[in-house]
């Protein structure tokens, strides 16, 4: 079984375990797909690629994979009051030992996929731009739709696309705006680094479901 990281800072994976995020974008690294999206881009053919190229070939995951979501032990253990499932109980006694002797403990780079709790289906994959998203997509990727009051003295209110998270000291924290891809660029460029947006470059889009 393969395992997937969602961006913990900002909430990401927390954002997956609640259902508010089933969808996720990973930048192409493939040298050769690289080279064929980036022809069929110059000669203005579809911007969007979907079938067995990506789902088959290309892509780190693949329709109907079910896939486990990346937890660091240290933090499983602090729920771990939450996981009823015995044998999911059992499992982790046998298997992990001294756990705060591990890697992942405090890194989920390193934790085995066969010891997380849960678990996501994918259900559907795509290629395109970063910059493609569409309004749709900016919700599927963990935002949500709010009215924010105008401060004005009155009821007036407006709209805007938000990301709520917590920081280190457990205070909330927000990624705001009126326009849902000015709002999912913010992101982006935290999680991918400074320019991601602007880089436009090319991403797997996954959707999944949770299923545990």
């Amino acid at each position: 079984m393969k395992k997937i990281m969602f961006n913990d800072k900002y909430g990401l994976t927390a954002a997956v375990l609640n259902g508010k995020k089933t969808m996720t974008r990973r930048i192409v690294k493939n040298a050769n797909l690289l080279q064929w999206l980036n022809e069929l881009d110059d000669d203005g053919a579809i911007r969007t690629i979907k079938g067995t190229i990506l789902s088959e070939e290309n892509s780190a995951y693949k329709v109907g994979e079910i896939v486990a979501v990346a937890m660091a032990y240290k933090e499983i253990r602090l729920n771990f009051a939450q996981y009823q499932d015995l044998t999911f109980k059992k499992k982790h006694v046998a298997q992990w030992g001294n756990t705060r002797s591990m890697k992942g403990w405090s890194n989920k780079m390193y934790v085995r996929a066969d010891l997380m709790p849960h678990h996501i289906r994918i259900t559907d994959i795509k290629a395109e731009r970063l910059q493609d998203i569409s309004e749709e997509d900016v919700y599927k990727e963990g935002f949500t739709h709010e009215f924010v009051n105008n401060n004005w003295g009155n009821s007036a209110y407006h709209e805007e696309t938000m990301l709520v998270y917590y920081d280190n000291k457990g205070l909330t924290k927000q990624i705001r705006s009126r326009e849902p891809k000015e709002a999912f660029s913010f992101l982006i460029d935290k999680v991918s680094g400074n320019g991601t947006w602007e880089r436009n470059p090319w991403v797997f889009v996954y959707t999944f479901e949770l299923i545990d």
